[in-house]
């Protein structure tokens, strides 16, 4: 009798968990494949945010999140989310954080309560890290704004015609600069920080202002206040605080969107427009005085039953971040047309083309390719999609005296030039 009671007890237990992971959300996100370059080795990935990622990607990435309800009574609910993330080159079947082959990351671990502000109860309350309202544009994997991380905040509080949020998020500097942005540095006289510095990011959103049929506005606005350590550089003691604002209007086309963006941003925040940022990097060492600015307009579109339009426009401008610089203007355009041969084959092309200028030293980056995918379903935004597909890669610079740079970025730095050829997939769920 007591042995059956242990398996009775054990099926029990069984049958509870089955129904308790019944309950559980399952959401990720991945994309992997394989290519080579026509110059041996695998292949390259040049600027995708500015001339776009199709055929464009060179490593494996995944981000696996669950997440569950855990208590729901009386109108309050209080939900779990957790999300992993891994990234490596692919380069082997066994990839672990020891070789350096892989790196893991802890994404997201928060909770969000709904129904406890009794003058609110649609609003949600949450604490924790967390992918925070996030603004991209996909077929570029271009963030323009994306300030995740640890944080508070609540949000979706219904306040006259749109939707009000307010949040408080940790965007820290580590003891080195960003020395792949120019000024930046990895020295102090060029702007290291040389001690860690506290950035704390205020977010204030007002999202869903109805404009007229099919349009609306939402209005955003971010406060960097930097917090520098008693080990930081007297450069970073300097920093001040800066202020960016963000205006996104969405208007609904059939069978599609656009979005037109106006960023302007004081300060540190004057370095996102320049390099393609999103506002969690905050480039405090930038000279006192700088700002900048960017335009965006991006969508997705139907021509007809068959064809699908998605597209980028951007230019952005950031002037007197550093001694010596005056202004840096970039501007870069993608365009992906998809032709539909039923539910599930498509034909996709991408051309992306941008230009960097530095006070006259400019870099000019473009890209073609042309995939043949096959998809769960019709839409463009359908996925899992695999996709065979070759594309060509260019950059050329030139210095403030227009002659030609040394700096190619293929074949060791032999070539300005690159065909690849590939297969990759992507999926969501």
């Amino acid at each position: 009798m007591k042995k059956v009671s242990v398996v009775a007890a054990a099926v029990v237990g069984v049958l509870a968990a089955g129904q308790a992971m019944a309950n559980v959300d399952f959401h990720g996100y991945m994309r992997a494949g394989v290519g080579v370059s026509e110059h041996g080795g695998q292949q390259a990935q040049l600027e995708k945010n500015k001339v776009g990622r199709l055929g464009n990607e060179n490593d494996v990435y995944g981000e696996v999140g669950i997440g569950k309800e855990v208590y729901n009574d009386n109108g309050k609910s209080m939900y779990v989310d957790s999300m992993v993330a891994m990234t490596s080159n692919g380069s082997n079947d066994w990839e672990s954080t020891e070789g350096d082959d892989a790196k893991f990351a802890l994404r997201q671990f928060n909770v969000q309560a709904k129904g406890f502000i009794a003058s609110a109860p649609e609003a949600t309350i949450w604490a924790g890290k967390r992918y925070y309202q996030r603004k991209d544009i996909h077929i570029s994997d271009f963030y323009y704004l994306n300030i995740s991380g640890a944080g508070a905040g609540v949000e979706g509080i219904e306040a006259g015609p749109g939707k009000l949020s307010l949040a408080w998020v940790r965007n820290d500097r580590n003891d080195n600069a960003d020395a792949s942005v120019p000024g930046s540095g990895d020295t102090p006289d060029a702007g290291n920080n040389g001690g860690a510095l506290n950035v704390n990011t205020l977010d204030v959103r007002y999202a869903g202002i109805p404009l007229w049929e099919g349009a609306s506005l939402e209005l955003i606005g971010n406060a960097a206040l930097v917090n520098p350590t008693d080990a930081a550089s007297q450069k970073a003691k300097d920093a001040k605080n800066g202020f960016m604002g963000t205006a996104e209007l969405t208007v609904g086309l059939s069978g599609g969107f656009n979005k037109t963006v106006v960023q302007y941003g004081t300060e540190g925040y004057s370095k996102a427009f320049a390099f393609y940022g999103d506002g969690s990097w905050y480039g405090a060492e930038a000279n006192s005085g700088a700002s900048g600015y960017r335009l965006i307009n991006w969508g997705v579109s139907e021509v007809g039953e068959s064809f699908e339009f998605g597209h980028q426009l951007v230019y952005g401008v950031g002037e007197g971040m550093w001694d010596g610089q005056d202004k840096f203007t970039t501007y870069s355009a993608v365009v992906r047309p998809m032709y539909k041969w039923n539910d599930n084959m498509r034909t996709i092309f991408e051309a992306g083309y941008s230009q960097d200028d530095n006070d006259g030293a400019k870099t000019t980056n473009s890209k073609f390719t042309i995939a043949q995918a096959w998809s769960a379903g019709s839409s463009f935004w359908a996925r899992p999609e695999l996709r065979v597909y070759a594309s060509y890669l260019n950059s050329d610079a030139v210095d403030t005296d227009n002659r030609p740079n040394s700096g190619y970025v293929f074949d060791n730095g032999r070539s300005k030039s690159q065909m690849q050829v590939g297969v990759q997939v992507e999926a969501w769920w």
